[in-house]
């Protein structure tokens, strides 16, 4: 009787599909965007509530300009407050919460985002405000990003922090740029770059 030296096909079959699965995990990593993470949110939210938006914000970045730590609100209308937020750190889930949103819902700031206008990420969305002209000559250390509603639209407002100029080794906010989600186009610019002095 000879010994068969390799597996039969539906084993075969059976491992390039997990290596598949497998591999697909890692699409997901530490410089993921926010809309990767929406859809990474997706897995750990009821199914009704897929996609709906409603605000994205990050942390302050640390030693880069890319913030790794996201959280991904969604409107749930099973939720007390008809919302739940999903956590992200370095492209890791973190934590699923019902955050206390009362305000927010009073105003009408509680319902999704228009989905067919989100069509601009946090990636460049943070790389349209670094192009300002007002930062040309200042060392950008840190960015922070929230997407929200204005005026009915949805923008990204970028946070921006600078090296100082008589204190390199601290840094200092001169302030925001607001970047529309539909067309990438700057909405409004808030910067102070004296503030770096």
């Amino acid at each position: 009787m000879k010994m068969r030296l390799f597996p039969n096909t539906k084993w075969l079959a059976t491992l390039a599909v997990a290596g598949g699965l497998f591999q697909t995990g890692f699409a997901i990593d530490a410089n993921s965007t926010a809309f990767q993470l929406v859809k990474e949110g997706n897995h750990y939210i009821s199914e009704e509530a897929h996609d709906k938006v409603v605000t994205i914000h990050s942390d302050k970045s640390v030693g880069s300009l890319t913030p790794n730590i996201w959280y991904i609100t969604y409107y749930d209308k099973d939720a007390s407050l008809k919302a739940v937020t999903v956590k992200f750190g370095a492209g890791q889930k973190m934590d699923v919460s019902r955050p206390f949103r009362l305000i927010e819902r009073a105003n009408g700031d509680d319902q999704p985002l228009d989905s067919s206008k989100l069509k601009v990420d946090s990636d460049a969305a943070a790389n349209t405000a670094l192009a300002e002209p007002l930062l040309k000559n200042l060392t950008v250390r840190a960015t922070q990003l929230w997407l929200e509603r204005h005026d009915g639209d949805p923008q990204w407002r970028v946070r921006v922090w600078v090296t100082k100029l008589k204190h390199p080794n601290d840094d200092a906010d001169v302030g925001e740029v607001f970047v529309s989600a539909e067309t990438g186009k700057v909405a409004k610019v808030d910067l102070h770059p004296d503030s770096a002095d």
